[in-house]
């Protein structure tokens, strides 16, 4: 029988056969090298391939296993960062002029558990400027571009790391969410993506967008392999003064298991009633909600908070925090911003003290409203990414908001609340390009959204269908 390509192996299979021998992280590597330097001169998803550290890593990888030092289940594993967490002695740029001459002296806390777990670094990963900004093309590196199709926009700023996971570049890749940036590409570019609870992972050493919404997490070809990130990545950071000291889970534990005694909330209204919603987005959250009933959950319809709120909320607030951050440069430098960065954070001037003591307010009552009365009574709930299907590059204006797109997600309210949030591929758009269902969990239970994730996932089929690349380009 033929081996599967090696790019194809889940992280459980890839550590087994490390483990046996029949495979080096060395082997991995260069694989995953030799597909970086055929596809990503169409795809763009890396800023900078750091394949002398790769080398290093994967031959260290190597020589400990087999002395029998095993360092976990990312040992000798490939993975790629956002190029807005540290690395030691390799530039974190953000995708911005302000940043291309920054080297960090140390490693973000991200980075140095995945150092610490025996896992390989790949290289740094295509972001918008500063996880903000928009898909531009005036900033030092291009947009990444959809592995399915690549004319088409990959999701939000996490967007190398949602390209280079769809087109079988690496296996693991880390991103950042503060509205949506880690579950609109895992959407649109068909892969997982889970963004952990408020305070699960730590965010010391990742550039920040806003402190009260920003989280870390991964996005991976199947639910196993997210759930094996976190159990590395997540736990208490006392340098960090969002970081929850909550206790370690063994997020794999309850992978396999059926549904049977789940209740699920379909929060269909969220949605619905949105005008622009694609019917094919409809058709297929209907599907799910079918599939996750015929896998033994008890499945109802729920109401949350009216989705403009959330977004009010979440907008006010991250928007008065960004420009806290980039405040002096953008009254020093800013012909050094990205267009579609400075017009996205520069509103903020206006914004009064009233105005962001009214949006936390808010925000307290959406948190309490979704956990007291609704998750009291439901597991998780279930609901959409986006709205519809990855829109072209070409299609954003020189200016932003692109009128079109400006509500095309739908993950905003899990940042204002801090609930984790799953999303698992759920089927294809008729144009070809992925769609995705989204999991929303209580606080600190993602073990709940692995299980509910994983059954879906072994039910539906899709994560084993990925983009054909061809010639160097995805067809």
């Amino acid at each position: 029988m033929t081996s599967p390509p090696l790019h194809t192996l889940s992280i459980a299979e890839a550590g087994v056969a490390l483990r046996a021998g029949r495979l080096t992280a060395q082997a991995l590597t260069e694989h995953a090298l030799a597909r970086i330097a055929t596809h990503d001169d169409t795809l763009r998803a890396f800023i900078r391939v750091t394949a002398a550290r790769a080398r290093e890593d994967a031959a260290r990888a190597d020589q400990e296993l087999r002395a029998g030092l095993d360092r976990g289940p990312l040992h000798g594993i490939p993975y790629g960062l956002k190029d807005i967490f540290d690395v030691a002695g390799i530039p974190t740029t953000c995708n911005s002029r302000l940043r291309l001459d920054h080297v960090p002296a140390v490693d973000s806390e991200v980075e140095a558990r995945l150092k610490a777990g025996g896992a390989v670094l790949l290289g740094k990963l295509t972001t918008h400027e500063f996880a903000l900004g928009g898909p531009g093309f005036d900033l030092p590196f291009p947009p990444a571009r959809n592995p399915w199709n690549p004319a088409h926009f990959t999701g939000g700023s996490s967007s190398g790391s949602g390209s280079a996971v769809a087109a079988g570049l690496l296996r693991v890749a880390l991103g950042s969410d503060t509205g949506g940036s880690i579950r609109s590409p895992a959407t649109h570019c068909g892969v997982v993506g889970l963004k952990p609870t408020y305070g699960r992972v730590s965010r010391r050493g990742v550039f920040p967008l806003s402190f009260a919404l920003d989280h870390c997490g991964p996005l991976t070809w199947s639910v196993e392999d997210a759930a094996l990130v976190l159990g590395v990545i997540a736990g208490y950071d006392p340098l960090d003064p969002s970081s929850v000291e909550a206790p370690a889970e063994r997020y794999t534990e309850d992978l396999g298991q059926d549904l049977h005694g789940l209740r699920l909330g379909y929060a269909r209204r969220l949605f619905s009633d949105i005008s622009g919603v694609s019917p094919e987005v409809l058709a297929a959250m209907d599907a799910s909600a079918q599939t996750l009933a015929k896998l033994g959950a008890v499945v109802e319809e729920v109401v949350l908070p009216d989705f403009e709120l959330f977004k009010a909320c979440g907008r006010i607030i991250m928007t008065v925090e960004a420009y806290a951050i980039h405040e002096q440069d953008l009254k020093t430098r800013p012909r050094d911003f990205g267009r579609y960065t400075y017009q996205r954070v520069t509103p903020a001037a206006a914004l009064t003290a009233a105005d962001l003591t009214q949006a936390f307010r808010l925000r307290q009552e959406l948190t309490v409203q979704l956990n007291r009365e609704v998750l009291s009574r439901y597991d998780a709930l279930l609901t959409t990414t986006a709205l519809t299907s990855a829109p072209r590059l070409d299609e954003f204006p020189h200016d932003w908001p692109p009128p079109s797109l400006a509500v095309a997600v739908q993950t905003v309210p899990f940042n204002v609340t801090g609930n984790p949030a799953l999303v698992v591929p759920a089927g294809f758009f008729s144009n070809g390009l992925p769609l995705g269902m989204q999991l929303v969990g209580r606080p600190f239970d993602e073990r709940t959204l692995f299980r509910v994730g994983a059954a879906f996932e072994a039910r539906v089929g899709v994560t084993h269908r990925r983009p054909p690349l061809e010639g160097g380009r995805a067809s």
